[in-house]
């Protein structure tokens, strides 16, 4: 058995994996967003600390066959070290190691993953037939994403591989919080469409809401969504051209609102992609719910 933590901006996520099979998971309320931009970087990292290792520990001790913590974390990771050079949603954690604190404390092997790469690799290892590469998106607070190539994770060589949340789509736009602007994290993620129906329709709203507001026929929220889709669109359509695989898994919790993004999201795609990929593309949907990233940082650290 192995254990896998997925942490988000908002919410962190726990899973007790046997092969590929969650036979334990519980999901928690931790705003690790708010207590970064509250807190010295200090003293929020040790509150994270505290309440990983307080979390892990309850689970170690119903499950104590556990043999490993794999956790997935937001942020850049370098794939030699497990250091977290930044996190772009977790402002202030520069250079910080979770794994060596939480090994010391829990007693068993911890492994730090970015929690893009994690999903992909456990939607990897869940996809009927294993494709020989695979993309996913994971669509939430942030953007994240991650590359697996003949079986195995891609990082890069500094832990930067697959930001697609990163890539510049509005040049000189948003600010984002990787220190530039116009990143289509600001414009395709859940906050980015809270962003663009705020400038739209003057009121600020969650992604969840403004999804409802369209399908009641709110013009400004159905606008706001299918922008998010061409920004997604246009981003995945130039990684396509340098990496060239035959599988794309769109995931994380706003992808629930996907049937609002599709129509321009495939449309904006076809445009942009190089012509001899068109029509040889399998673009799926994650069945896997919130498990993917527990399965795959509980696989990696095992």
């Amino acid at each position: 058995m192995l254990i896998g933590v997925d942490v988000g901006g908002t919410n962190l996520r726990l899973g007790v994996v046997d092969g590929l099979h969650v036979v334990w998971e519980q999901r928690y309320n931790a705003d690790f967003s708010a207590l970064c931009r509250k807190l010295p970087a200090d003293q929020a990292l040790q509150a994270i600390l505290d309440q990983l290792a307080a979390t892990l520990a309850e689970v170690l001790a119903i499950y104590p066959a556990a043999r490993a913590v794999g956790i997935g974390f937001p942020g850049f990771v370098d794939p030699l070290t497990q250091v977290i050079a930044s996190s772009p949603n977790l402002p202030g954690l520069i250079e910080v190691d979770l794994a060596q604190p939480l090994a010391t404390r829990l007693g068993c092997p911890v492994k730090v993953e970015n929690d893009g790469l994690a999903a992909a690799y456990g939607e990897y290892a869940l996809c009927p037939g294993q494709p020989a590469g695979l993309i996913y998106l994971g669509l939430g607070t942030g953007i994240g994403g991650g590359l697996v190539i003949n079986g195995r994770p891609y990082a890069g060589e500094h832990g930067v591989a697959m930001e697609i949340g990163h890539l510049i789509v509005e040049p000189g736009g948003r600010l984002c919080g990787c220190g530039n602007r116009g990143c289509m994290e600001q414009y395709a993620s859940a906050s980015g469409v809270a962003l663009s129906y705020e400038a739209m329709a003057g009121r600020r709203l969650s992604a969840a809401d403004i999804a409802q507001q369209a399908e009641h026929g709110d013009r400004s929220a159905r606008l706001a969504y299918e922008r998010a889709g061409e920004w997604l669109a246009q981003g995945l359509a130039h990684i396509l051209k340098v990496v060239d695989v035959g599988c794309v898994v769109i995931g994380g919790g706003m992808s629930q609102a996907w049937p609002l993004m599709e129509r321009a999201f495939m449309k904006r795609l076809d445009a942009d992609m190089i012509p001899v990929l068109r029509g040889r593309l399998e673009i799926h949907i994650s069945h896997a719910g919130d498990q993917a990233g527990m399965i795959g940082a509980a696989l990696l650290a095992g």
